[in-house]
């Protein structure tokens, strides 16, 4: 491991005897590289695995660009690199390809497949983990693989899939992980050691352009520290606590000894005015402040103010900036349809481009996204407002940021953004080799408190907690591989296990200082008249049937007569028990007392450990349990458990409802849809709606075939929900037919307008839950026989049509 406790100086000069690699590397930059990028590029050198974990705009990605250079230097190498999400392996593949030449470079993103034999493919992790499973012959000559992001690890939904790879990848593969600044690092980089073999750790916490925090009280732009330098000591601007004491209003040194005075007199000051968006642009640019991206915490909300800043008459661009954005707006969007120009809000769109604003969320057009992106990163678009789904990765750092909420919704209720949120969100601001420094600016609003400010703005608490949990794909493609046995021994190797042993030994070793004094309170109590835990046992419960008592009074009379008798035997067993005449009887049942509540606590540490000792084996155990009742695995004649027929279609099947799809195929539960109706059933199983709009009345779905096949489908859902439950998991939410209707109708060749209005739902919406519907009918034109293998390629094709076509990569 790597010792991060040299200076970065030491470790500068360490790595600066390195070999001709990393030479020639450096010598195509323009350029130099830091300490932590030389000691990460070293380690590979040497033939090691590295975690680098670093702010964001820090210049991670170097190191896995010097993998790729590795790679291509030594003529037979191939190196994956993968990235959470498809638009950064879209960027991605654009770089490489500048870089390399097309020829060279593959991009696999499910619904993408380009030049997939190249010596570096860029493709979404799920792609990776597949060839895995599958042992796809293009693992061959594999040297390195980049994990772009690895921190998504924590990702309840997806996060497993990179603990599959980190696990499943073969041994000689080395392993690039690039990482957020996370707080345990460490114990991340251990797991890696001892599933991967030699990992160095290479954590740098500093910033390569310096954060200037403010708080923008009414008109005035105020520093959160009273200097950088404090931040880490959370001295905050007296300044900044004057003003918001006063209500946000400046006040001098005699006003502010008065705070109880003006608190009486308050309602005579006025509270200064929240500056709208419109003028926030306008004060950053006078101060030379822009670019910026304001994070708002909602889809409708970056919308609403991007119409709000261009209402208010903001432009921020010259004319020959203009002419430039028009011209590459329909460069990238020349193949739309005209008719849906509209109906995407084109017009709208362009206008706050040419003046320099735009949104940036998930509910936009993939194509409108990215030209946004690119917009920002040529300094065309000044202002962008966007959620917080930005700040996760995408090459889009701004001179300043702008929050001008620290709370956002989570689904279920308001709640305040995390530490580690809030360094993600201000990580994107500073331009590396741009900007001297990066500026975070939080827009004050009454109540809020400038220490909780400064709190929030210095820590530095970002765990990473693995989510992964085994699946029925992954269960029959481990048994098909290594048999249970084994299954059960490498699932054990996962990080989620790796964490919950360690939580196992501070447990343990607090259950075994609780049992030393447990030993000492039964020592205290001991009597010399008999055996004093057994009288203190009838003691308590005697106490705890009387208080049952007190709070219960509508107990029948044959209830009473039995507690009546309860109470009259307790007592008289207390009475006859020979401790009952002890003279230290209560200094004995005070160290009775104590132990017997730290006896409760120490019995629950214990359940504790029980539950996380082989805890993902145990789900394991479940899932196949499941997986033998439906006979997907079955006993060989020595007892072996191995795959069935259904098993081996299993195993080609990934997705969240996995088994439930194998059900159906086995079941022929589809084979009278049409292409049409196919894609609507493929929709229902893979869209999760965002409100509690899930449904359609059943006189709204489509007709025919689709009804009975869908009512088959949830009956079988139903049946397979309640055994999973009665097996200790989780089960899965029903089916979703909301945009069964609009994907049907889409099929069917409907306009765009009619669909995204049947739908209800955003263009960036629909293309992305048609991608999935797509990489469904996938999987079925592949593994389903005969009719529904025919009609899952013939609606996929249906589908992939218009906007969908054009965001495919």
């Amino acid at each position: 491991m790597s010792d991060t406790t040299l200076s970065p100086s030491e470790r500068y000069a360490r790595a600066k005897k390195n070999t001709s690699l990393v030479r020639g590397f450096r010598d195509r930059l323009d350029f130099d590289l830091d300490a932590f990028q030389l000691e990460a590029c070293a380690s590979l050198e040497k033939g090691r695995s590295v975690l680098v974990a670093a702010p964001t705009g820090a210049g991670k990605t170097i190191v896995a660009e010097f993998a790729v250079y590795m790679a291509m230097e030594r003529r037979s190498d191939k190196v994956f690199y993968t990235a959470p999400m498809k638009a950064l392996s879209n960027q991605k593949f654009q770089e490489f390809v500048a870089e390399y030449g097309p020829e060279n470079v593959g991009l696999l993103t499910g619904d993408t497949n380009i030049n997939s034999n190249a010596r570096i493919v860029v493709m979404t992790t799920e792609v990776l983990r597949n060839m895995l499973y599958a042992d796809s012959a293009l693992l061959t000559d594999l040297s390195f693989v980049v994990m772009d992001e690895v921190h998504y690890l924590a990702d309840r939904f997806r996060g497993a899939v990179w603990e599959e790879v980190i696990i499943h990848l073969p041994q000689q593969v080395r392993l690039v992980s690039l990482s957020a600044t996370v707080s345990n690092a460490e114990e991340f980089g251990d797991w890696l050691q001892a599933v991967r073999g030699e990992t160095d750790v290479i954590v740098s916490e500093e910033r390569p352009v310096p954060l200037d925090q403010h708080v923008l009280m009414g008109t005035k732009l105020i520093d959160l520290f009273a200097a950088p330098s404090l931040a880490d000591t959370h001295q905050v601007n007296p300044e900044l606590v004057r003003m918001a004491q006063f209500g946000g209003r400046t006040v001098s040194n005699r006003q502010h000894k008065d705070v109880s005075r003006y608190n009486q007199r308050r309602s005579q000051y006025h509270r200064p005015e929240r500056m709208d968006r419109g003028e926030v642009a306008r004060m950053l640019d006078d101060h030379n402040l822009l670019p910026a991206i304001f994070f708002v915490f909602s889809r409708v909300g970056c919308d609403q103010a991007v119409k709000q800043v261009l209402r208010s008459g903001v432009r921020l661009t010259e004319t020959h900036e203009r002419a430039e954005i028009r011209e590459i707006v329909e460069e990238r969007c020349r193949t739309l349809l005209d008719e849906d120009l509209a109906v995407l809000g084109y017009f709208e769109w362009l206008d706050g481009l040419e003046r320099g604003v735009a949104a940036h969320h998930a509910g936009m057009l993939p194509a409108f996204k990215e030209v946004v992106e690119e917009l920002f990163r040529r300094k065309l678009v000044k202002v962008v407002f966007a959620t917080e789904t930005l700040a996760l990765g995408i090459n889009m750092p701004a001179r300043t940021v702008v929050l001008e909420k620290l709370e956002k919704f989570n689904g279920e209720a308001r709640v305040p953004i995390t530490p580690g949120e809030y360094t993600q969100l201000t990580g994107r601001a500073g331009r590396r080799g741009i900007d001297v420094e990066g500026h975070a600016v939080i827009q004050w609003q009454e109540g809020l408190h400038p220490q909780s400010v400064a709190s929030l703005a210095s820590r530095r608490t970002y765990p990473l907690n693995s989510s992964f949990k085994p699946t029925y794909n992954m269960a029959v493609n481990l048994i098909d591989q290594f048999g249970r046995s084994r299954t059960r021994d490498i699932l054990e190797s996962s990080f989620a296990q790796f964490q919950a042993d360690r939580a196992v030994v501070s447990i343990a070793q607090k259950v075994r200082e609780q049992q030393k004094t447990l030993e000492g309170y039964q020592k205290a109590m001991e009597c010399h008249l008999g055996d004093f835990a057994e009288y203190a046992a009838i003691r308590r419960e005697l106490s705890d049937l009387e208080r049952s008592g007190e709070r219960t009074s509508n107990y029948s009379k044959a209830a009473q007569q039995r507690r009546q008798t309860a109470l009259a035997d307790l007592r008289q067993r207390l009475k006859s028990h020979p401790c009952h005449g002890c003279s230290d009887r209560e200094k004995h049942a005070r160290w009775a007392e104590r132990w017997f509540k730290l006896k409760k606590q120490t019995d629950q540490l214990g359940r504790q450990i029980s539950t996380r000792t082989g805890a993902v084996a145990k789900i394991f155990d479940r899932v196949t349990d499941v997986l033998l009742n439906y006979e997907y695995l079955v006993r060989d004649p020595d007892g072996a458990v191995v795959l069935s027929a259904a098993g081996r279609t299993l195993k080609r099947i990934y997705g969240e409802r996995d088994l439930l799809v194998a059900e159906a195929l086995r079941r022929n539960l589809w084979n009278d849809l049409d292409p049409a109706s196919l894609a609507a059933m493929a929709t229902c199983i893979v869209f999760e709606p965002r409100r509690d709009t899930g449904n359609l009345p059943e006189r709204f779905l489509p007709r025919g075939a689709f009804r009975e096949a869908l009512a088959r489908t949830e009956d079988i859902w139903s049946r397979l929900d309640d055994y999973e439950r009665e097996h200790k998991l989780p089960g899965s939410e029903p089916l979703a037919t909301g945009l069964s209707t609009a994907m049907y109708h889409w099929a069917r060749g409907h306009t765009l307008d009619s669909v995204l209005t049947e739908a209800d739902l955003a263009a960036g919406d629909f293309v992305r839950w048609t991608k999935q519907t797509i990489d469904l009918l996938d999987q079925l034109s592949i593994v389903a026989d005969g009719g529904v293998g025919r009609n899952a390629r013939a609606a996929l094709e249906a589908i992939r049509r218009g906007i969908v076509a054009y965001s495919t990569v």
